[in-house]
């Protein structure tokens, strides 16, 4: 809530206009009535599809995945971000290409094919990642501690 998701749509909006090729997405709260009932992952290319709502019940049945009152849409998630970050991936070393991950959290942390389609694209040479990770609070979260410690990454905190 200090505002990093609003950061990287208004810097995503100002390298579009500067024609630079971009692509990836972000995270933005759903609200109805006032209320947080939970999050829609948002690619640039204006697909839209449900990251996580609130539960209506508190006896999780076991395939669900929760971070706190959340239930996270393990398969939405999927169908939005993967075929995203592929493509990303598999484009020409040539041009040089900006990808924007937000965010690297635990609700993203479900899926294993999100951990290694962000492991290529951090390796991919001609992709510059623009992307959030959650400051360090409680167990830390393997990847983010991974791109935290990168040596070609710069941490911006944001308050």
């Amino acid at each position: 809530g200090v505002g990093k998701t609003t950061l990287i749509q208004k810097v995503t909006q100002a390298l579009k206009s500067s024609g630079i090729p971009i692509d990836g997405f972000y995270t933005e709260e759903v609200r109805e009535g006032g209320r947080r009932t939970g999050f829609d992952v948002v690619t640039l290319s204006g697909n839209r599809g449900p990251l996580s709502r609130v539960s209506s019940d508190s006896s999780a049945s076991r395939r669900e995945y929760r971070v706190g009152q959340y239930v996270v849409d393990l398969v939405s998630f999927e169908q939005l971000v993967l075929p995203m970050l592929r493509n990303v991936n598999h484009g020409g070393d040539a041009e040089k290409r900006i990808c924007v991950i937000d965010e690297v959290g635990k609700m993203e942390l479900f899926s294993q094919a999100f951990i290694q389609a962000v492991h290529q694209t951090l390796a991919g040479s001609g992709t510059v990642v623009l992307g959030t990770i959650p400051i360090p609070k409680g167990k830390p979260l393997d990847l983010v501690e991974e791109i935290r410690s990168r040596k070609d990454v710069k941490v911006f905190n944001v308050s």
